[in-house]
């Protein structure tokens, strides 16, 4: 099996998933947008997935992902930064991506905005709203009750649409219970932003519950490209 085979058939199959995720919470596939995370996979694979219909990558690492962006220019694809960003780096995240689902303090917006004036053309903005217990070390996301301040500074901001919130399930925890506490956060939110409708969602293991919670993006990367290649 050649690799573009293999990854018609990944895609094939987390397609029919959300298909079929969909169909059971009684809602459209086209609502739900599939993010294929190419972290440490080669620019050969997602060029093979732009050939498929792909349109939307994700990436988390700022060097790796800057250099992708930029061998793959001549495609027509939108670029998800979906890892934990430092400031320094925002600016130039923001020259590349068309999505940072990352934003979790108020440190990052100014960075972003100036990166996006730079490049003179807006980026949209996903908050990245914690799910783990406040005390957890080296947990990533804004507490739900700063999301009100957080949103306020990306409104601010020039150059940045806020268009929504992002999350990931804790990985000793019902994925669940963890986005169903997602979906009570983002009912709130969209009451101060209703046109921040966006809720990025969900990955290999647990895009069905995602979807069931109302995501309207998912982020799979092995279950459309395989194993990520080791020694990285």
């Amino acid at each position: 099996m050649s690799r573009r085979d293999e990854i018609e058939a990944g895609l094939y199959t987390v397609r029919q998933r959300i298909a079929s995720a969909c169909a059971d919470a009684g809602r459209a596939p086209e609502d739900v947008r599939l993010v294929v995370v190419t972290k440490f996979f080669p620019v050969s694979d997602v060029r093979i997935l732009a050939d498929l219909g792909v349109t939307d990558v994700g990436e988390n690492r700022h060097q790796e992902a800057e250099a992708k962006a930029a061998e793959c220019a001549d495609l027509d694809l939108q670029w998800h930064f979906i890892g934990g960003l430092q400031s320094n780096k925002a600016a130039a995240v923001a020259s590349y991506s068309a999505v940072d689902e990352s934003v979790d303090r108020r440190k990052l917006v100014g960075p972003l905005s100036r990166g996006a004036h730079q490049r003179s053309h807006p980026v949209d903005v996903l908050l990245q709203v914690a799910l783990d217990p406040p005390d957890r070390v080296g947990r990533s996301g804004a507490d739900p009750a700063d999301l009100a301040e957080l949103a306020a500074a990306v409104d601010e901001a020039g150059m940045l649409t806020l268009r929504g919130l992002m999350a990931v399930a804790p990985l000793d925890e019902d994925p669940a219970a963890a986005f169903g506490r997602l979906a009570d956060v983002r009912t709130s939110f969209l009451t101060d932003h209703p046109s921040a409708t966006w809720l990025s969602a969900g990955m290999s293991a647990d895009l069905e519950h995602a979807i069931r919670a109302g995501a309207t993006h998912v982020r799979v990367g092995s279950a459309v490209l395989g194993s990520r290649p080791k020694n990285q």
